[in-house]
């Protein structure tokens, strides 16, 4: 495993982060004994979410790491301000009630890493940098960012902090794969990848800030499972998000170069995918969702693939040739 730092948390980080939706009460054991065997591969970073198994998600984990006595030595992503059938809810009210119920469900004194699920371009940025401050000193958070806020917003929101003498957002969250996003899976939806996006992984690499990006294989474009003639059309949710989304020419040509390339290196098409996310210059923790010791091992093991500049850009298209 590989680790890195942000400014606040006073633990390392590891760059890959287990995803939990796939936790419950109801799965108690497979639960526990996934989350067993993701931390004794060096695993230590846990993302979960307020609007999760409508808070079983958080009682779950909460649980493991109490069970455990793990809770100094994982690094804990929560998320809440989730907009609802209603209304969008990123507000410092919503904030700060998501908060207490997720601190409430855990049964923690604080979350490591707070993220603000959506955001709400209509409303001030001013006040929500202001309360995420005020949980930061009273040491309900360690530090805070934003999952699905563009670039724009986040720059937007460290101007006030600097402008306050505020602390100002270090991480952010958005979707970033080698398959470009052809439809946005659901309205609102952050995307880092394909070449339209190439100024705003310009912009992150200059500022280092942290990346934890979600969905590195493309939601399962890059399992092996899809190809030009075996698009799999099943009636599950997910599925058809990727044949909506990443099923188009451009992407069908990546996942060319990425067969060609695990082949070349001994290496599998999800590792290879993976491993584009994780050589880019960027400071980036990626969020998985193995289910299985043996699917993170096999993560992990991508961390050791080295791709080049070369065929970073020849992956992506932007280029013929693997060598320069």
């Amino acid at each position: 495993m590989k680790y890195g730092n942000i400014e606040g948390v006073d633990k390392p980080i590891s760059r890959l982060v287990q995803g939990t939706m796939m936790v419950s009460s109801k799965e108690l054991d497979y639960s526990y004994k996934l989350l067993d065997d993701v931390f004794a591969q060096g695993c230590n970073t846990f993302d979960t979410a307020h609007i999760y198994g409508g808070g079983d998600n958080e009682r779950t984990v909460g649980g493991w790491v109490r069970a455990r006595g793990l809770r100094d030595k994982v690094v804990i992503i929560g998320k809440g301000a989730h907009h609802n059938q209603d209304r969008k809810r990123v507000t410092p009210f919503d904030i700060s009630a998501d908060l207490h119920d997720s601190l409430a469900r855990f049964k923690f004194d604080y979350i490591d890493i707070y993220l603000l699920h959506r955001d709400d371009p209509g409303v001030p940025v001013g006040p929500i940098v202001e309360v995420l401050n005020e949980h930061l000193r009273a040491g309900r958070i360690r530090a805070f960012g934003g999952s699905n806020w563009t670039h724009q917003r986040i720059a937007e929101a460290n101007e006030y902090a600097a402008r306050n003498g505020l602390l100002p957002f270090v991480a952010s969250s958005p979707n970033f794969s080698l398959a470009e996003q052809v439809q946005e899976p659901w309205p609102g939806c952050i995307t880092i990848s394909g070449p339209a996006n190439k100024v705003v992984r310009v912009w992150y690499g200059s500022r280092k800030l942290a990346l934890f990006t979600w969905s590195s294989l493309a939601g399962g474009f890059f399992s092996g499972r899809f190809d030009r003639d075996v698009i799999v059309k099943a009636d599950d949710y997910f599925d058809k998000l990727v044949v909506d989304c990443y099923c188009y020419p451009q992407n069908f040509e990546r996942l060319d170069r990425v067969r060609q390339l695990a082949a070349e290196k001994g290496a599998t098409i999800p590792q290879i995918a993976l491993a584009y996310v994780m050589n880019q210059p960027l400071n980036i923790f990626a969020l998985t969702g193995p289910r299985s010791r043996d699917e993170l091992t096999a993560n992990v093991a991508a961390l050791e693939v080295n791709l080049s500049a070369a065929e970073l850009a020849w992956l992506d298209l932007e280029t013929d040739q693997r060598k320069m």
